[in-house]
């Protein structure tokens, strides 16, 4: 039987609702229970309320004190504060009597006389009240005799002057006149009335104005300190705002009725009230805006018009700076001018709230704001029309009160609101617990299941909350319960695979679970992923080995290589051995490729046979195979190979009827520490092809300090060095003298020769530098590099290159064929047309042939700026004199293997003279290569060759020293050469160009 236990304690702190009262006994409904619930609930606060409504409407009030007599008074503004008491009141002779003050914020003294009733009673000594919470101070006199009567501030009063309630009262016990004069001074809107009371009476008055401030303070008071310990223990701001808005508005009240000079029954200090005041209003403003927005923020994206909130939010920082830096009487209108505008904009939303999105929240907040403002608005208007408040102080505290209590109406609305969610939520939560589909679980710090899902027991197939079940460890193991606990110590959330363990159940399956450690328990989702961790698994091999043999597929390989050559050492070495099947296209083409793939699987196996320890073989191509010995020295692993190439050599392979021959070539490499997989599968690659090519025994080995693997090596650095940025850096150029065989010290021809230096400040040739350039793609950039360079160094020698006729530069053949190349050159060439008129590029005879059209092509574009064609190497390659009547070339530069030994080998001169011939009949000039001696050119003379180049002549030269001479004659150094090349064209011979071979060379400008 499966039982299952979800949120058990969430089932328990479940709210009851009102009316739903469980019976303690178990025997049903508790009808005793029931009935003091209802009267608990129900009836006493009815009670309660009835009792309190009839007390306010129609009980007798316990400090029934009457009502004032008010007395006219003339009032006179004293702006210059100098006047005297007998000034004073004989300017106030002329001044018309009024029933009060209106002082319109002045902040000078005023002056007022008034005359003091007859009492109806002898027993109880008039007073005078002054009920006005901006004055400041006051001092009276005897109207007839300017006797001082007393004199008073908000610290205190002396004489008959005294504080009462919100202003001050005068004596009139010891007064002998009717009338009397006073001086008094305002801050803010004061308006003055002087009121006449028995003493008894205004003593019965200022109790009940104490009482009514004492129930304001009281009430309101209590009601934030228990909003704000509510806010405590949810941790919610918002009633913490709440709660300091109660105490704002209890303040305003304060303000409103003129008790607000004290605080918890103690005197707020005169030099803190007035700016306490301006701080107050401030503030009020600022968290009625903030109550409402934090209240009604899930409501009023619902209405929108969010600007017009924003409008009041900005005003409230301006308003609390200026609340401090301002006095009273400029701050104010400030205040009057905001407030207008967050009335106006807090009843536009309320109403767009009450239409759009009806609450109770939304009603009973909407009161509070009604009652606030019509107190307001009644104190205002009051104010400005003159008449007295209708109920009197109680006015002030019922607004007080009335608002807030509506105000924690709509706050209590809304926690109403937030448990009814808070209670569909926790349903919907439950639901969801149970009908996951995947496993949720609680355990205890010592594994013990506290919760589970049907899911999970589903999972588990069984009821792990059963005793004896309950244990973690029970489904996977005790290694998967310290995993587990680790983990949940170790981060705060993480992921765990564990296989499952004991039973049959979960025994030989994986699983993922997930945890955190929440509250000292244990709370984690379990997931059934064998499935997919056996297809993952599939698809790992199938990413690292190859489908149809199984062993390491080429990716496979470079992962296995890279982990062995991280552990190359002198005692730990490494060798790779490239097997390729000899002609095994053969068996495809002929039986198909189902004969083919299972040869290459039986290939495997019988390799896979015999290697030991961690060696291992991946396919990398159709037919090509690697395999990898780690810990295996060269003399091993050959002997290794050996065996390897009999195995698969030796015995045939039967397919159904038919038995086919297989034989292999290795190529065997040993690998040095930190290689790159890159150069080691291109040595192995190499070492495999010349086993195929020359070893008979189908094997080569290439040890680490064999002359081709050194060769490798230091190509593979070349290529490394020409692809880095900086590569043009290392470049140079050299040139080597040609010299005219009719006019030797005519002119100053020559060939530039590229050359580089390695990093390590070797000089390489460019035999060495072209093929790595071109195996990494960088010829394009060298060629490019040798054609500005030399153009630029022409142009700046042009002066001292005056018997320069022409100057050669190869042209690579990926160059010829690289249309950007073309482009290039093109627009150089068209940059110095004076400098690519002596140019003369060479192009060899296997470039022309390669692509005929394209090189027409480009000699077309190139001549068409000046440039002269050679064609190089003539007589070396596959030679076709069908092809030269196809390219309009201006000379044919003969190969120097030819030339270097043409008197020891009579046929080389026969070939020479028939090339010349040639040249000569097609309208070409010819260069003879490698001339190194006095006999060769004697030769060349003879054969009608028009130039010579070669070490008889100079060296490769220095583009400096190519400027120490005006002819190439002069850079001779062997004597019998130098002799020799006097005797040549005698009327040539001066400083001045041959003009007459400088004329036949250009003849096709």
């Amino acid at each position: 039987m499966r039982r299952t236990r979800s949120l058990p304690q969430k089932r328990r702190n479940m709210p009851v609702p009102l009316l739903q009262v469980e019976n303690n006994t178990g025997s049903g409904r508790n009808r005793l229970g029931l009935l003091l619930y209802l009267l608990s609930v129900y009836l006493v606060p009815a009670l309660i309320l009835g009792a309190t409504l009839a007390a306010l409407l129609s009980w007798d009030s316990s400090f029934h004190s009457g009502r004032p007599q008010t007395l006219p008074l003339r009032a006179l503004s004293d702006a210059g504060g100098t006047s005297t008491p007998a000034q004073a009141l004989a300017q106030l002779r002329l001044q018309a009597p009024v029933s009060r003050l209106e002082t319109r914020l002045a902040e000078t003294p005023f002056w007022i006389v008034f005359n003091v009733a007859p009492s109806a009673s002898t027993q109880q000594p008039a007073m005078v009240e002054f009920p006005s919470r901006h004055a400041v101070d006051i001092s009276c006199w005897d109207a007839l005799s300017l006797a001082p009567l007393g004199s008073g501030e908000r610290s205190g009063g002396n004489g008959g002057i005294s504080r009462i309630k919100a202003g001050f009262a005068l004596s009139l016990e010891d007064t002998a006149s009717s009338e009397v004069l006073c001086r008094m001074r305002f801050v803010g809107p004061a308006r003055l009335s002087v009121l006449q009371w028995p003493a008894d009476q205004l003593q019965l008055s200022a109790y009940e104005f104490h009482r009514n401030a004492g129930l304001l303070d009281g009430g309101l008071l209590v009601l934030a300190a228990f909003v704000l310990v509510t806010a405590i223990i949810l941790r919610s701001g918002t009633y913490v705002l709440f709660a300091a808005w109660l105490v704002v508005n209890l303040r305003m009240a304060a303000l409103s009725a003129g008790w607000d000079t004290q605080w918890l029954g103690r005197n707020v200090p005169q030099e803190w009230l007035l700016q306490t005041r301006l701080l107050t209003t401030a503030l009020y403003f600022t968290l009625t805006i903030m109550l409402f927005s934090t209240l009604f923020r899930d409501d009023l994206p619902k209405v929108g018009h969010g600007w017009l909130l924003k409008l009041a939010q900005w005003t409230c920082l301006p308003l609390l700076v200026l609340s401090v830096a301002l006095p009273f009487r400029v701050f104010l209108p400030f205040i009057w001018v905001a407030t207008g505008v967050c009335i106006a904009v807090l009843v536009f939303f309320m109403a767009r709230i009450v239409k759009l999105t009806p609450s109770r929240s939304a009603f009973w907040y909407s009161g509070s704001i009604a009652v606030t403002l019509m107190a307001s608005l009644y104190e205002v208007l009051a104010a400005a029309l003159g008449f007295e408040a209708l109920i009197g102080t109680v006015n002030s505290v019922t607004a007080a009160l009335s608002s807030s209590l509506l105000a924690a109406l709509a706050i209590a609305e809304q926690i109403r609101a937030e448990q009814q969610q808070r209670l569909a939520a926790q349903a919907e939560l439950e639901h969801t617990y149970e009908a996951m589909p995947i496993g949720l679980f609680t355990l205890d710090l010592q594994g013990r299941f506290l919760s589970a899902n049907p899911a999970l027991t589903a999972m588990l197939e069984a009821d792990v909350l059963a005793p004896g079940n309950n244990l973690w460890s029970g489904y996977f193991g005790e290694e998967g319960w310290s995993r587990l606990h680790r983990l949940v110590h170790q981060q705060a959330q993480g992921e765990l695979a564990l296989d499952g363990a004991g039973g049959p159940g979960p025994a030989a399956r994986r699983f993922m679970a997930r945890a955190a450690l929440a509250r000292g328990k244990i709370e984690g989702s379990l997931q059934d992923v064998t499935t997919q961790w056996r297809a993952t698994e599939e698809l790992r091999f199938l990413a690292l080995n190859d489908s149809l043999t199984k062993v390491s597929n080429r990716r496979g390989i470079e992962l296995m290589l890279t982990a062995a050559i991280a552990e190359v050492t002198e005692a730990r070495p490494l060798t790779l051995a490239y097997l390729d099947l000899d002609r095994f296209k053969l068996i495809n083409d002929l039986y198909g490729h189902a004969a083919g793939d299972e040869i290459l699987r039986e290939v495997c196996v019988r390799i896979t046979g015999m290697l030991q320890g961690a060696q291992q073989i991946g396919r990398v191509g159709g037919d090509e195979f690697v395999i990898v010995m780690p810990d295996t020295a060269i003399a091993p692993a050959a002997w290794a190979c050996r065996g390897i190439i009999d195995r698969i050599g030796t015995e045939p392979y039967r397919i159904g009827d038919k038995a086919f021959q297989v034989r292999g070539s290795i190529g065997l490499i040993e690998i040095d520490p930190g290689a790159s997989i890159r150069d080691v599968m291109a040595n192995a690659d190499r070492a495999c092809r010349a086993a195929k090519k020359n070893a008979s025994n189908g094997l080569v080995v290439y040890e680490r300090d064999s002359s081709v693997f050194r060769e490798r090596q230091a190509e593979m650095v070349l290529v490394e060095q020409l692809s880095a940025a900086d590569a043009t850096d290392f470049l140079y150029l050299e040139m080597q003298p040609i010299m005219s065989l009719s006019a030797p010290y005519g002119s100053l021809n020559f060939e530039v020769l590229l050359r580089m230096r390695g990093r390590d400040g070797a000089v390489l040739q460019a035999g060495e530098v072209i093929p790595a350039a071109e195996s990494s793609g960088r010829i394009g950039m060298i060629d490019r590099w040798v054609l500005s360079t030399t153009l630029a160094w022409l142009a700046a020698s042009r002066g001292r290159l005056r018997a320069t006729q022409f100057v050669c530069m190869n042209l690579s053949g990926a160059s010829l064929n690289d249309e950007r190349f073309v482009q290039d050159a093109l627009a150089m060439l068209a940059a110095s047309p004076a400098e690519a008129g002596r140019l003369c590029m060479e192009i060899t005879e296997s470039v022309a042939l390669h692509d005929l059209d394209n090189t027409r092509r480009f000699i077309d574009q190139v001549r068409s700026c000046g440039v002269k064609i050679a064609l190089d190497d003539f007589g070396a390659g596959y030679t076709s004199f069908s092809y030269l009547k196809e390219l309009p070339a201006d000379v044919m530069k003969i190969d120097g293997s030819f030339i270097v030994d043409m008197n020891a080998n009579p046929a080389n001169i026969t070939i020479v003279e028939a090339i010349v011939a040639l040249a000569a009949s097609l309208g070409m000039r010819t260069i003879a290569e490698w001339a190194e001696d006095q006999a060769t050119v004697q030769t060349l003379v003879e054969l009608g060759v028009d130039y010579v180049q070669g070490y008889a002549v100079a060296r490769p030269q220095s583009p400096d020293m190519l400027l120490t001479h005006t002819s190439a004659a002069g850079f001779i150094q062997d004597p019998s050469v130098r002799v020799y090349v006097q005797t040549l064209g005698l009327e040539g011979n001066g400083p001045g160009p041959d003009l007459l071979d400088l004329m036949r060379f250009n003849r096709g400008s």
